[in-house]
């Protein structure tokens, strides 16, 4: 038995260094994804003030309002569509784009946002959609997993009904099918075995 007791302690710090593994990569990763988006709009506001406002390399900025809204939700692409419509607003002052007023600087600027905005809301919502579809097909699949298993041939005894496993070990019913699927049990009495409980009680009394 104490081989037993010391093996547990092991898989559950074998699990705990698994977890924490898994939480170094993915936080490596999401910083990875950021400072590539943070180069990528960089190198966009260069050549946006290299060329000139005669070109427009507006529609390249969709590209890391789509990523961050991607890993990181809708909240954090509309944070993006932001600082992307202002870093688009600086690299038009920068390149010595004049309007007549003011008034028009400031609306190209809103669109941009408005744009940004709206591509990043659409993008997070669909990698919403997909991952709750995703979760619904991983839970029917252990549905219907569960239900092949209890839908095969089971040896049971005829007296104490417990049924033989996988391992050729006796289970209670109860035990099994709580095993093989995520079914819980309480236990009561039917109308039947009440009255024949309560008879059996007030013979006992006497």
């Amino acid at each position: 038995m104490q081989p037993t007791k010391k093996a547990a302690p092991a898989e559950k710090r074998r699990s705990v260094t698994c977890k924490e593994t898994y939480m170094k990569i993915r936080m490596h990763k999401k910083l990875s994804i950021v400072l590539g988006v943070v180069f990528f709009v960089c190198i966009l506001w260069w050549l946006d003030v290299w060329t000139g406002y005669e070109f427009d390399f507006f529609i390249f900025y969709f590209f890391p309002v789509s990523i961050i809204a991607w890993f990181f939700g809708v909240n954090l692409s509309i944070i993006c569509s932001i600082l992307c419509a202002l870093v688009w607003f600086s690299a038009d002052y920068a390149s010595g784009h004049t309007y007549s007023a003011h008034f028009i600087a400031v609306w190209n600027t809103l669109i941009c946002l408005i744009s940004f905005s709206a591509v990043g809301w659409g993008i997070g919502r669909i990698h919403v959609l997909l991952q709750s579809e995703k979760v619904k097909t991983e839970n029917l699949e252990r549905a219907l997993s569960e239900i092949k298993i209890l839908e095969s041939f089971l040896s049971i005894c005829s007296v104490c009904k417990k049924i033989r496993n996988e391992d050729g070990k006796w289970q209670q019913i109860e035990s099994y099918i709580s095993t093989h699927s995520e079914t819980k049990f309480s236990h009561g009495y039917c109308p039947e075995c009440a009255k024949k409980a309560i008879e059996e009680a007030e013979l006992f009394k006497k």
